[in-house]
């Protein structure tokens, strides 16, 4: 384990890097950017970026959530990094509807989602067990 003097940031056992959750989102994101790379370059700005953005806020506020003091501030983190997928979700729908991605990239994209929001879930209710 190391530590950032100063700011409490800890890497190592513990950590935000050992949750299967944040490196499955990780993953996802990984998985994301490639699927979006085949996108129409005037999307760039448009869904691409959404669908990015909403992939990397999943794993970026669970770290954020763990990051916290509290059971309650995980809690809510882990909310905010639901709402991201179920936006992600509606962006591949939307990229599905437009022709963007063949269907079975886009549904393989969205089991892997369905995963993860399972999980995410899992966590949520772990924690508000420690409330």
């Amino acid at each position: 384990m190391w530590v950032v003097e100063g700011t409490g940031f800890e890497m190592g056992p513990g950590s935000v890097r050992t949750l299967e959750i944040w490196q499955e989102g990780i993953g996802l994101v990984k998985v994301l950017y490639q699927l979006t790379s085949g996108w129409p370059k005037e999307e760039m700005y448009g869904l691409t970026s959404q669908v990015r953005r909403a992939a990397v806020s999943i794993p970026s506020n669970l770290a954020e959530g763990v990051g916290r003091a509290t059971a309650a501030e995980k809690v809510r983190f882990g909310h905010i990094a639901l709402g991201s997928a179920y936006e992600l979700d509606t962006l591949l729908t939307i990229a599905l509807e437009l022709g963007f991605s063949p269907e079975t990239d886009i549904q393989a994209s969205r089991t892997r989602l369905s995963s993860l929001c399972k999980r995410i879930s899992s966590f949520i209710r772990h924690q508000e067990q420690k409330r």
